[in-house]
């Protein structure tokens, strides 16, 4: 159910304990703003890794790729295309749910994609590295240079949000505590 801006549900705090003392309207417009935010980001590492891509088709070696290169390389675009399409998704959801109240579906719906487009831009740069190596010094370097990016991937978009966000979970509760 859409919730309607001045309304007595939305003029509650949508969440009393977080010390922001903000509609669910209100909360809603920041999320949104700060998931633009985030999707301005992977949108343009997108389009710059896209772009790379696409010129390497027209290169005098690049007709010197064997066909797993090739099937690599035609594999990146498409994860490539997709990333745009995932990061384009939360736009045309806007625009199709603007001005009916519905942004805290938006938010949701929004924040699964831009969760998406991140675990597909990570695999993007992993691939694009892979493909790089393969194509210069060989499959099997092109392996470990892989796994390390993968694994650097890994550490930085899944393990480190998951450490900071116990770690604040465990602050916020001693200090309940202390209270």
């Amino acid at each position: 159910m859409a919730m309607v801006p001045g309304t007595p549900e939305d003029d509650r705090d949508a969440d009393p304990r977080d010390g922001r003392d903000e509609t669910r309207s209100e909360r809603s417009d920041r999320n949104w703003s700060d998931i633009l935010q985030e999707l301005r980001v992977t949108q343009t590492g997108t389009q710059i890794v896209s772009g790379f891509l696409l010129t390497l088709a027209f290169q005098q070696r690049f007709a010197e790729l064997n066909g797993f290169q090739t099937g690599t390389y035609l594999g990146l675009v498409l994860m490539a295309a997709a990333c745009t399409a995932l990061g384009l998704a939360p736009v045309a959801l806007h625009r199709t749910l603007f001005g009916r109240h519905e942004k805290p579906e938006a938010v949701a719906i929004a924040d699964g994609l831009l969760r998406s487009t991140l675990v597909l831009v990570a695999l993007l740069t992993t691939g694009v590295v892979f493909f790089v190596f393969e194509v210069t010094v060989g499959l099997a370097l092109a392996i470990a240079a892989g796994l390390l990016v993968l694994m650097l991937m890994i550490v930085l978009l899944l393990a480190m949000p998951r450490i900071v966000r116990s770690r604040s979970r465990s602050e916020t509760a001693a200090s309940h505590r202390l209270t």
